[in-house]
C-alpha cells in the first residue's frame, strides 16, 4: 500500500474516530445534565446521521480494493444503519425521544470509537494491544445490546406511527409500486428476531463444544 493510501485511510478512520466521540460526549453530556435519555437525538442526531452517510466511502474502499473487507459486508451494514437513522429515527419525531434511541446511539459510539481508533492506529503499525482486543470482544455485548433493545424495539414502537401516516405510501403509489412500508419493516424485523435468536444459540453452543 502507498504512503499516501496509508495516509489517506489513518485521516479517514481517524476523523470517524474524533466524530464517533464527540457524538458520544454530547449524548453523556445531555444524559448527566437532564439525568434522562430522551436527549440523545436532539444532541447527536444530526451528526450521527451526517458520519453514518459519509461512512458510504467504506462500501468504496472495500470495492476499489484499498482495505480487504470486499463490497457486500460493508454495504449491508451501512445500509441498515442508515435506513435506520434516515428512513426512521429522522423521519419520525415521534420516536425520537424514546430510550431507545439513547441504547443504539451508546452502543453505536462505543463500538465505533474503538474500532475506527484500532483501524487508524492499525495503518500506520503502532495500535496498543488493548485495543486490538477491545475491537474483538467489545461488539459481544454492543452488538447485541444496539440491535435487541435498540435498534429493534425501536423499529418495533415506529410501526403504529407509520401504519397511520403510512409511511412513502404516496411516494411508492407514485412510481406505481405495490409495496408497503409497513409490511417491509414489520418483515424486517422477523429477520433481525431471527438473526438475534441464531447468535444466542450459536453463542451458547460454542460454550458447550
Amino acid at each position: 500500500m502507498s504512503q499516501l493510501l496509508k495516509l489517506y485511510l489513518f485521516a479517514y478512520n481517524s476523523l470517524q474516530a474524533l466524530a464517533w466521540t464527540i457524538s458520544l460526549f454530547r449524548i453523556l453530556t445531555s444524559f448527566i445534565a437532564t439525568n434522562s435519555v430522551i436527549g440523545a437525538y436532539a444532541s447527536a442526531g444530526d451528526l450521527i446521521c451526517f458520519i453514518q452517510t459519509c461512512a458510504f466511502l467504506e462500501v468504496i474502499h472495500g470495492a476499489i480494493g484499498i482495505v480487504p473487507s470486499g463490497v457486500l459486508f460493508p454495504l449491508m451494514q451501512w445500509g441498515g444503519r442508515t435506513h435506520f437513522l434516515l428512513a426512521i429515527v429522522r423521519k419520525i419525531d415521534e420516536v425520537q425521544e424514546l430510550p431507545s434511541v439513547f441504547i443504539t446511539f451508546v452502543a453505536w459510539s462505543l463500538s465505533e470509537v474503538i474500532r475506527y481508533s484500532q483501524y487508524a492506529l492499525n495503518v500506520i503499525g503502532s495500535c496498543p494491544s488493548l485495543l486490538t482486543y477491545l475491537r474483538y470482544t467489545a461488539f459481544i455485548v454492543l452488538y447485541p445490546l444496539g440491535l435487541a433493545p435498540g435498534e429493534m424495539w425501536l423499529m418495533y414502537q415506529a410501526l403504529p406511527f407509520i401504519k397511520k401516516k403510512n409511511l412513502y405510501g404516496d411516494f411508492f403509489a407514485s412510481l406505481h409500486l405495490p409495496f408497503n412500508y409497513y409490511n417491509f419493516l414489520t418483515g424486517l424485523l422477523e429477520y433481525d428476531f431471527i438473526h438475534l435468536l441464531f447468535l444466542k444459540v450459536h453463542a451458547y453452543f460454542s460454550k458447550c463444544f
